[in-house]
């Protein structure tokens, strides 16, 4: 099987990955995937797309992955892969689908606008 590059996006995180056929292993930034995302939750996010469809252990997945915070980073890296175990497998599709890890979440911060303190949030209002 050869390599196959996807994208998932999650706020301003970008995950590029490289997903080839393996024994499992995971590498995050050159790291492994316990180091880069030491909580437990964020390792669970990582991995459930493979765990759904019962791939866990199969590929090998080589991941660069920058910007926002680690909980984006860890959606940006499932999308990616969900993306990924689709063009290996289409019949994949249906289940990610339903659990909704196709979905790229377009939340973003709104941006500062001039004349507020912040997107929204007016200066506070002195009457006199």
């Amino acid at each position: 099987m050869e390599v196959i590059n996807k994208i998932g996006r999650r706020k301003t995180s970008v995950a590029r990955i490289y997903f080839q056929s393996g024994n499992g292993t995971i590498k995050v930034n050159n790291k492994s995937l316990d180091v880069y995302f030491p909580s437990d939750i964020l390792q669970t996010i990582v991995k459930q797309p493979l765990n759904l469809v019962q791939e866990a252990g199969n590929y090998d997945i080589k991941v660069n992955v920058n910007g926002g915070g680690s909980k984006g980073q860890a959606e940006a890296v499932r999308l990616a892969i969900s993306r990924a175990l689709i063009e290996v497998n289409p019949e994949h599709r249906p289940p990610l689908k339903k659990e909704g890890f196709l979905t790229r979440d377009p939340r973003m911060v709104e941006r500062k606008k001039p004349g507020r303190r912040k997107a929204r949030r007016a200066f506070q209002f002195s009457k006199r």
